[in-house]
């Protein structure tokens, strides 16, 4: 990946910064600077879909006794930022980020990424990534954190259904059909989701909740096809409770009418 050797670029160029920082190692502190408050995202997975890139926003504090000279994060996917096979440095010209001094200790720092499907996102990237980041005080005093958070970026979900026949007599059978599929962003469309559990879910007309009435699993192309009994007016929708590389997703429901 392209991204790879960007990375390698952008660490290594911290060992020539004007602290000498070691690139790319273990958790490391040299004297009291600290980061915390670390959110991704708002705190939310970077969901992204098969062709459009998402731009996230990560902001962290940073803490030094003589004042915060600069500070900089990466994002990685991988057991460390050493073997990732994917990231993303910062859209700012010198991959730093943006840091607020809130008192003369103290800066709040923040910077923005982009995912961009086909280039840093291939399918097998969905899942945990991490923030990789470092800080320095005007002292010279560091700290670098391997994982300082931890998020996922995820592949964007859709859920269709169809109930009928409508209207339909009551007691007759109704054949509800539906797919499930999710970003495939090294091919730039929606392919389906295979063998994963779907919850079918009913919400009687003139109510507002929906209740499960079985669970079903999509088959090798993401379809779902199951049948139920017509008991009353009421909307049918299939619900995913998501997995770690895709979110959850639930279909507009579909009206049938019993008569």
């Amino acid at each position: 990946m392209r991204m790879r050797a960007t990375l390698g670029v952008v660490t290594g160029a911290l060992a020539l910064s004007a602290v000498a920082v070691p690139a790319a190692q273990a958790d490391e502190v040299h004297g009291d600077t600290t980061i915390s408050n670390v959110v991704v995202n708002g705190g939310k997975a970077a969901v992204v879909g098969a062709t459009t890139t998402k731009t996230i926003t990560v902001s962290f504090t940073v803490k030094d006794d003589s004042g915060v000279d600069w500070a900089q994060a990466i994002l990685y996917h991988g057991t460390d930022i050493e073997s990732s096979d994917t990231g993303a440095v910062a859209n700012s010209s010198d991959g730093r980020a943006t840091c607020t001094v809130v008192s003369a200790t103290t800066s709040n720092c923040k910077s923005t990424f982009d995912l961009d499907p086909g280039y840093n996102l291939n399918n097998a990237s969905a899942g945990t990534w991490k923030v990789w980041a470092i800080a320095a005080g005007n002292d010279a005093d560091y700290v670098q954190k391997d994982n300082a958070k931890s998020f996922l970026v995820q592949r964007l979900s859709k859920l269709t259904v169809n109930a009928s026949p409508e209207p339909v007599a009551k007691g007759k059978t109704i054949t509800v059909t539906g797919k499930l599929t999710r970003a495939n962003w090294e091919r730039g469309t929606y392919s389906g989701y295979s063998t994963q559990p779907v919850k079918l879910q009913f919400r009687k007309n003139g109510t507002s909740t929906y209740t499960t009435l079985k669970t079903i699993k999509t088959n090798s192309y993401g379809d779902l096809r199951t049948t139920v009994t017509a008991s009353a007016d009421g909307y049918f929708r299939y619900r995913f409770e998501g997995t770690t590389t895709t979110p959850a997703v639930s279909a507009t429901g579909d009206f049938v009418d019993v008569r």
